[in-house]
């Protein structure tokens, strides 16, 4: 493939196995001026995602009344009858993911055989976390174990035959200790492994197709081994604005919860209203925030707020650590890894499950926000991941985030679990989801400056999930071309905010939902295509020789 025009993405260094085709990165795209404004987009993945998100903006705010009971019926439906397909997807994903690991394929280096990384271990990992799950954490931290621990303690309820209590497996009656187990156990299986399996696939394979293979950095790349030059028709069309509309609609899922939440902080703290109509006002400021980052550039933007995001939710971290049950939090990080890896092949079984409300209220629809999200995320970490090795790679995406996800909901999650359990502390047992953490918080020392710091996670990570996704949108849109102009990148991020206030109008965070888990079932598909593309892709990609092998030809 020529390299004259290459849209910005830098060229292999040393061996690679580059496809051979004439097509020119953003041969497609219009180039036009609007007003001062230069654009260069993709005719018809722009156009058609524009048009779509537009549609739905416009009948949404005419038509609340009637979209949230449809928005709620619709997911109730996909979760209920498609869990199975889900959970299934997301284990092939992790088997997938380890095998790559541990097989030859490993050694395959993105950006070439020389190539060496853009970004320090300690950036990379920052941007890493603050794409991949930041606003989720924070709302999530404390919210899911105790929810977990709560059903399972109240155990099993049948109702005409029908199970009707939320409890993980068969539950844990009575039995704190094993409550606690069985919830945090729950609680890993859907922030560890699984979810870090998804966005390390889809990562991998847009790294591979765009930085060794040549083609631009959009979903459409990772088909050419299946599809050929079909990727560059309606074939491709279809895949990437499949893969603009997932991921607003992931996005506008997060940023819901991080409104929410937001919301429920200051009024926790400051008594202003938790109305709709704060969280629209909080949307607006955060979004106009974002605004700012989105012309302040990925490394001076998202790399700066990531950092920081970092340090505060480090210093967060070692707060609670340091203040509430310290060895409790130790001893029971290892505890807790044991019960997930004990209780995993049961969590992740697709058929015959008797916990309904579980798999299809929390896994389902896990899974397939993970998955809207996965091309956001996944085109995130392929940008910053030139230069890594293939093993690296899924070690550092996989593994080590994984491991802070689990002493951070043993921390956070632990310690409000502790103060129901020995302290008889009822608050957060009680407490709605976006109010736990501030609930947690209340009882220990100086709780209006972690509150506050708390509020702060969460307005920071939503800014720089808003920049970074509409980064990644507007790359799928332009045609690959991560270098479009920013006014490209100011539209989206607009975007993304008028959705998420759109369904916050037509149904708050059930429509949030509906509408994540709706994109996310056909990107399913996509991604299990994408996945046996994947194998193909780095099975003929040159692979540096092993340490052991270049001693020997010393």
């Amino acid at each position: 493939m020529s390299t004259d025009n290459n849209g910005g993405i830098q060229r292999p260094d040393g061996k690679v196995n580059a496809i051979d085709t004439d097509y020119q990165i953003g041969q497609d795209n219009v180039a036009l001026k609007v007003g001062p404004f230069g654009l260069d987009i993709h005719n018809r993945v722009f156009a058609i995602s524009g048009l779509f998100i537009v549609l739905f903006v416009i009948v949404t705010l005419s038509f609340g009344q009637y979209v949230e009971p449809f928005f709620s019926g619709l997911r109730n439906w996909l979760a209920s009858n498609m869990d199975w397909f889900f959970l299934s997807a997301g284990n092939i994903f992790v088997v997938v993911c380890l095998g790559l690991i541990v097989t030859p394929l490993g050694r395959v280096r993105i950006g070439g055989t020389e190539a060496t990384p853009d970004y320090s271990y300690m950036g990379w990992l920052a941007m890493l976390f603050a794409a991949g799950m930041g606003i989720g954490l924070v709302f999530f931290g404390v919210s899911e174990p105790m929810s977990h621990f709560s059903a399972a303690l109240h155990g099993v309820t049948v109702e005409n035959g029908v199970r009707t209590d939320w409890s993980p497996l068969g539950g844990a009656v009575g039995n704190t200790e094993a409550a606690s187990a069985l919830g945090m156990a729950a609680t890993i299986y859907h922030w560890a492994l699984h979810p870090w399996s998804i966005y390390a696939l889809l990562a991998l394979g847009l790294a591979i197709f765009s930085f060794n293979k040549g083609l631009p950095l959009t979903m459409r790349s990772i088909f050419y081994p299946l599809f050929g030059e079909r990727i560059w028709g309606w074939t491709g069309h279809i895949i990437d604005i499949l893969a603009v509309v997932a991921t607003v609609f992931g996005l506008a899922t997060s940023l819901g919860y991080g409104a929410s939440q937001a919301a429920t902080g200051l009024n926790f703290l400051f008594d202003i209203p938790m109305t709709e109509t704060t969280q629209i006002v909080l949307i607006v400021i955060i979004t106009a925030l974002a605004l700012m980052s989105v012309v302040a550039g990925l490394d001076s933007g998202v790399k700066r707020l990531s950092e920081i995001n970092m340090a505060l939710a480090a210093l967060l971290l070692l707060f609670v650590i340091v203040v509430g049950p310290t060895m409790a939090i130790f001893t029971g990080f290892f505890d807790n890894i044991g019960a997930y890896l004990s209780n995993i092949t049961a969590l992740s079984m697709p058929f015959g499950r008797e916990d309904v409300n579980f798999t299809q209220g929390w896994t389902a629809f896990y899974w397939a926000w993970w998955i809207s999200w996965s091309p956001f995320v996944g085109m995130f970490i392929a940008r910053v991941s030139r230069g890594r090795s293939v093993r690296e790679f899924i070690i550092c995406v996989i593994l080590i985030p994984s491991t802070v996800c689990v002493l951070w909901m043993t921390a956070f999650g632990g310690t409000a679990i502790s103060q129901y359990v020995n302290d008889g502390y009822q608050a957060v047992f009680n407490a709605d989801l976006p109010l736990k953490l501030f609930a947690m918080l209340d009882v220990m020392p100086m709780r209006e400056i972690t509150s506050f710091v708390g509020i702060v996670l969460v307005v920071v990570f939503f800014i720089t999930s808003a920049d970074s996704g509409s980064l990644v949108i507007d790359t799928i849109a332009a045609g690959g071309k991560v270098d479009a102009p920013t006014a490209q990148r100011v539209f989206w991020c607009t975007f993304e905010g008028l959705v998420a206030i759109a369904l916050m109008l037509g149904g708050g965070l059930a429509a949030a939902q509906a509408m994540a888990v709706t994109t996310g079932f056909p990107f399913t598909i996509v991604l299990l295509i994408a996945t046996v593309s994947l194998v193909k892709g780095l099975m003929d990609e040159p692979r540096p020789a092993a340490k052991s092998r270049k001693k020997a030809q010393a």
